[in-house]
């Protein structure tokens, strides 16, 4: 059965859809099944996999709004292994109209129920919000990777996050964990972006990914693109940090399996 991880921070900027989409991407590389769900209204993460999100109609929308099934609203990425959930604009509109309905925190983790056997790894991209759509999707994950930036307030709304998980593990969804923390956009010249490192991984120890993020331009551009790094350049310092993430989260979860 598939395993599902959220990308979640609400605090903007730092690297969550460009981890989501490269992560998947990483993992579909490394010969694993993946979904990519975009669960954010903005869509990053499926104009970052090439999806025209002007003509979607059947995505993460209308999954919650159970006008289509979760089948029905996968399709086809560039690249071999992955499929894309995409969202659209109209995915704001289901922070109001779900605030009624029974058992709301529950919508994606139903939708997705038929899926897992069909993936190894199903992604979840979180808006930059605690709202609804987010809830869903704790609600409907095995773990959460919390990308942290190498920057000034790197922690700051940190603590609230940690707070709304450990909610959502008291009331939805007792096995969520924490998959991990990722350090993104880092740069080894500034003596800034080392301390957040050194303060992170004192603070939250073995939760952090040994794998780092660096600052890199083609990672800026391939989503532009409409192309993960690993197409759009694999000779990259971004290919190679986001491969090196996917082989890490594989090894942390065979481990996880060897132990059971």
């Amino acid at each position: 059965m598939g395993k599902i991880i959220a990308i979640a921070n609400q605090k903007g900027g730092v690297g969550k859809t460009t981890t989501a989409v490269n992560l998947a991407s990483s993992l579909g590389f490394l010969e694993q099944r993946v979904l990519l769900i975009d669960a954010d209204p903005q869509a990053n993460a499926s104009s970052g996999l090439g999806i025209d999100v002007e003509t979607v109609t059947a995505g993460t929308y209308q999954v919650l709004e159970h006008t289509c099934t979760a089948a029905d609203a996968i399709h086809a990425s560039n690249q071999p292994n992955l499929w894309i959930m995409p969202a659209h604009l109209d995915l704001v509109a289901a922070e109001l109209e779900l605030v009624d309905k029974p058992k709301r925190e529950f919508m994606l983790k139903e939708a997705l129920k038929t899926l897992r056997q069909e993936f190894d790894y199903i992604i979840i991209d979180c808006a930059p919000s605690l709202g609804l759509v987010t809830l869903n999707a704790l609600t409907a994950a095995d773990s959460v990777v919390v990308p942290i930036q190498c920057e000034y307030f790197a922690l700051e709304g940190l603590g609230k996050l940690l707070n709304t998980i450990r909610s959502v593990q008291n009331l939805q969804n007792p096995d969520l964990n924490i998959e991990g923390m990722l350090l993104t956009m880092y740069d080894s010249r500034l003596r800034l972006s080392n301390q957040v490192v050194e303060e992170v991984q004192q603070h939250f120890q073995q939760l952090v990914f040994k794998t780092i993020i660096a600052r890199n331009v083609r990672l800026s551009e391939a989503p532009s693109f409409g192309e993960p790094i690993l197409v759009y350049d694999a000779s990259s310092t971004g290919a190679d940090n986001y491969l090196n993430l996917g082989r890490e989260i594989l090894a942390r979860n065979t481990q996880a399996v060897d132990l059971n």
